[in-house]
């Protein structure tokens, strides 16, 4: 973990991105839970359960923990076991939510490209066993993160704020750990999305192609292809969510790198102004907006999601109208 920004420019974004993010993610929730946008329900598990933990990011890692710290710099969360717990909660909402995304990705993989093994693996049961078991070992993960504090104070025997303790340092155990934490988060899901993502491609290429040549030679001249088409949906749903994962986590991976070849880190020394802050705050804030562009995506791409939010604000702006109008 490392200690946010607190100049004006960084209050101004962390509070759209709370204002943005929190209400996105909620309207998300009712909209995908209640069925109407044409997705299968193994689909709308997935999504459903990204965008709870989209929320769960936005709140802790947003909210509880760097607006808390730039508006209310003393109170509760600022005593360490409080700071901890934050600490604690936030890496396992953002674990669990890029995770989750790789297990969208490899499910939609699988639909996509193995259609005999669709039938077995892309069912509403394994989704739910999925998501569960992958927020369960990701709330486990980042129990240790709490015993790697201690207080940067302690005023009346209160401990106040969270120091990474010296042994994390030097001790082998804690630095496997922290290694593993940032192959795990990232590293790992931007190679495995990635990955995927290019077999996906590859595979709806050459499928697309044997069934146009099928097509002609079986009708004589190319017609539409309602499979082809029915599937068109999900695809783009699919690029759209891992596209813009990668956009988004790429200058952290970028950073991530830099700091394990170089070793130079900007919490050792750097100061605000250093290009080495820039990269490595850049990275967490565009990390943080990868929490809220998924309702986005979906207005963007799938129709009935777009013609139920345009229903749900409707369904909020009406009265206010006719209230301003009486």
């Amino acid at each position: 973990m490392h200690a946010p920004g607190n100049g004006p420019v960084f209050a101004i974004y962390y509070s759209v991105l709370a204002a943005f993010g929190v209400p996105a993610n909620l309207v998300t929730i009712v909209i995908l839970s209640r069925g109407r946008c044409g997705l299968s329900r193994c689909i709308t598990y997935y999504l459903v359960s990204m965008a709870v933990m989209d929320l769960l990011v936005i709140v802790t890692a947003v909210i509880l923990s760097r607006l808390r710290a730039i508006y209310f710099p003393v109170s509760f969360l600022s005593t360490t076991p409080g700071c901890s717990m934050v600490i604690v909660l936030s890496c396992a909402s953002r674990d669990s939510s890029v995770w989750l995304t790789v297990a969208f990705t490899f499910d939609r993989f699988v639909a996509i490209c193995y259609q005999q093994l669709k039938t077995k693996y892309c069912t509403e049961r394994i989704s739910a066993v999925l998501i569960g078991t992958v927020s369960i070992l990701f709330c486990l993960k980042n129990i240790p993160f709490y015993f790697i504090y201690e207080p940067t104070y302690i005023i009346d025997n209160i401990p106040w704020y969270c120091t990474i303790r010296e042994i994390s340092y030097i001790s082998v155990p804690w630095r496997v750990f922290d290694w593993l934490d940032r192959m795990l988060t990232p590293c790992l899901p931007f190679i495995l999305i990635f990955l995927l993502n290019v077999a996906t491609v590859r595979h709806i290429l050459s499928a697309s192609s044997a069934r146009r040549r099928l097509r002609v030679q079986s009708n004589g001249h190319n017609q539409r292809d309602p499979e082809m088409e029915s599937r068109r949906r999900s695809i783009i749903l699919l690029f759209a969510i891992s596209g813009s994962f990668l956009l988004l986590w790429l200058t952290y991976v970028v950073n991530f790198l830099f700091v394990q070849i170089t070793g130079n880190n900007y919490s050792i020394g750097a100061n605000s102004n250093s290009p080495t802050f820039i990269l490595q705050e850049s990275g967490y804030m565009l990390q943080l907006l990868s929490s809220c562009t998924n309702t986005c995506i979906y207005a963007g791409t799938q129709t009935k999601f777009r013609g139920e939010l345009k229903d749900a604000i409707k369904y909020v702006f009406t009265p206010i109208t006719k209230w301003h109008k009486q």
